[in-house]
């Protein structure tokens, strides 16, 4: 497995006369990988990865991070198991809610605000090309001027937390200022569509030539990926079997 696949820098576009293992991959430090056939879940760089071979239309992977508060000890019995507000069905955001964890920690959110960079964990993480890149995209204009509102409450809320706290006493009134602290976060690869509309399903990418019969993109993989998991990696190993005629061997 290649590491840092923000920097690899080349998926070789043409077959190679090896017949066993007939596609190299080479990162940006000159390690290589040759291999028979290649399957790609790049996350936030996926379609960066899927135009290496050649892809002239993967969707556009925006980043927008995920921020959550932690609650403090002192009112973590008010949260006995998960609390969610009703879904607003335009976005696939779930909005802040009340997670109690395994050690007895209570995490509240997260929001959803465009990342300044694809691997942005704060709001000083900043890439000017990679936000340039987001900010001139068709699709991300047209989703920011039809929720532009919405946005607007996201990036307050996250830049003044006593907003996100009127927001979660809506659900358990005694919780203050006071009782939340910054938490980590998180980034989703949210793939766009050039209308501006969320994707929420699966995408699957090929590349051109000899190459693109070798070589499948998974570009998008819907939420939620933790908890269905298992069933995503059976989903995505059959599409694999039938995009490659993997011949199943029987005992």
């Amino acid at each position: 497995m290649l590491r840092e696949l923000e920097k690899l820098n080349h998926i070789a576009k043409e077959t190679t006369n090896d017949a066993d293992f007939p596609v190299t991959v080479t990162s940006a430090n000159g390690e290589q990988i040759k291999s028979k056939y290649i399957l790609t879940c790049g996350g936030l760089q996926a379609d960066k990865i899927a135009a290496l071979t050649g892809n002239k239309n993967p969707p556009k992977i925006v980043p927008f991070r995920g921020e959550y508060l932690l609650l403090s000890p002192e009112k973590a019995h008010y949260v006995r198991g998960n609390i969610y507000p009703v879904p607003d069905p335009r976005f696939p955001f779930l909005g802040v809610h009340f997670t109690p964890r395994m050690d007895g920690s209570v995490w509240l959110g997260p929001n959803a605000v465009l990342a300044f960079k694809r691997e942005g964990y704060k709001w000083t993480d900043i890439n000017l090309l990679e936000l340039i890149d987001a900010l001139k995209y068709p699709g991300l204009i047209r989703m920011a001027t039809r929720y532009m509102g919405a946005g607007i409450k996201e990036i307050t809320q996250s830049l003044i937390p006593a907003l996100q706290v009127r927001e979660l006493q809506k659900f358990i009134p005694e919780i203050t200022r006071k009782d939340v602290r910054a938490g980590p976060a998180g980034v989703r690869a949210q793939a766009l569509r050039n209308d501006g509309s969320l994707v929420d399903d699966f995408i699957f990418e090929y590349g051109e030539g000899d190459i693109g019969t070798r070589i499948l993109h998974c570009c998008n993989a819907p939420s939620p990926g933790a908890t269905s998991s298992l069933s995503i990696a059976k989903m995505i190993a059959d599409k694999v079997e039938s995009s490659f005629r993997f011949v199943k061997k029987h005992d």
